[in-house]
């Protein structure tokens, strides 16, 4: 008998278009996301990944089919506390501080000021930004500025994390800070959504991946047998295979 295992994020036979697009985004889309790993969606531009991942976090709602959440439907309004989203456009005010902007946050998510205090304290230390926690954040640097957005992202600790491009524009030093928090709160339990075009990041980072191409998967699994199955090296080199060389605008 087939052992049922826990899902993250459960799309079912899901259907999607922008209106006034005459282009189907998706149609009749399903993806299962297994509960505690660490899974990547990628693909070419225009694959539809910015868009699933807006349709996962209730951004955009589906014409058609379902999105479930850690057991939730993705457009309730209690689902929005379970999961953290750490978007490729900075989520913050740019004119407060990593402080300021954690506490306000923190609030929103529903936290206790104690509890706010904590997280704030904790996430400033653990991301470099202690010594910077009180300075205006439209002084920074890009990399402190994606630091910021993931403190925001895991403030009130949550059981799924979404993540687009989240280490772009950084230096080697922040993509390796970041990349190591990441697997930390993931062997803590968090599970990780994750897309980004580093796909050498990528491949040191994801368990499971999928890969898209005009709204559809067009391979789905572990990366070690995905690279068997299509004889490939490298994450990269799997990603060519399936979805070309051509120019993507």
């Amino acid at each position: 008998m087939a052992v049922s295992v826990p899902l993250a994020v459960d799309v079912e036979d899901m259907s999607f278009r922008y209106p006034g697009n005459d282009v189907v985004a998706f149609s009749h889309f399903n993806l299962q996301i297994p509960k505690g790993g660490r899974f990547g969606l990628f693909g070419p531009n225009g694959a539809g990944k910015t868009t699933l991942m807006s349709l996962m976090t209730g951004l955009l709602t589906p014409a058609e089919g379902s999105i479930k959440i850690l057991g939730q439907d993705a457009q309730s309004k209690s689902v929005r506390k379970l999961f953290g989203f750490v978007p490729q456009d900075f989520s913050f005010y740019h004119e407060l501080s990593p402080v300021e902007n954690l506490h306000f946050f923190g609030a929103w998510a529903g936290l206790s000021k104690i509890k706010i205090r904590q997280r704030a304290d904790e996430l400033l230390e653990i991301l470099g930004l202690t010594d910077v926690r009180d300075k205006p954040v439209n002084k920074f640097s890009g990399g402190m500025k994606r630091r910021v957005n993931l403190a925001i992202g895991v403030i009130h600790e949550p059981g799924l994390l979404f993540l687009d491009e989240p280490t772009v524009g950084v230096d080697v030093q922040t993509r390796h800070a970041i990349i190591n928090y990441l697997m930390n709160i993931n062997e803590a339990g968090t599970t990780l959504v994750y897309t980004s075009h580093q796909l050498s990041e990528a491949e040191g980072l994801c368990q499971q991946v999928a890969l898209m191409e005009t709204g559809k998967i067009c391979a789905q699994g572990d990366l070690d047998i995905l690279f068997k199955e299509h004889n490939s090296a490298s994450l990269e080199e799997l990603f060519l295979d399936l979805t070309g060389k051509d120019y993507r605008d």
